[in-house]
């Protein structure tokens, strides 16, 4: 296993799968950072060289896009946030409630239990 990124990375894997199993990246950042460097997307994380490791490493730093830790630290400051200011959907979060409107007279129940 490859450690990239704070996550493992399966050496039988194509590098495009391989990229989405890290937290914020998805299919099509994932394609797009295979397409910036030029990779072909059946290439295997094992047949990366070290050189294309470090500009797979240079370029998601140099992008200004969050993954991994910094990514779950902002979206968990963003539900404090919302806590805080006792907006609706904080109040909702706060009761294990469905947070996006949906139906809770007969769904939501697991929710309502995890909670209790």
């Amino acid at each position: 296993m490859v450690y990239l990124l704070e996550t493992n990375l399966h050496e039988n894997k194509s590098i495009f799968f391989a990229l989405k199993k890290i937290y914020g990246i998805g299919k099509s950042r994932a394609f797009n950072i295979c397409k910036t460097l030029g990779f072909s997307e059946n290439l295997k994380v094992k047949n990366l060289s070290e050189e294309q490791i470090k500009k797979l490493l240079i370029l998601v730093e140099n992008s200004e896009i969050l993954i991994t830790s910094d990514l779950k630290k902002a979206k968990n400051l963003i539900i404090k946030n919302l806590v805080f200011i006792k907006s609706y959907r904080g109040l909702r979060k706060i009761k294990g409630l469905p947070v996006r409107g949906q139906r809770t007279h007969t769904n939501g129940r697991t929710a309502r239990k995890i909670k209790n």
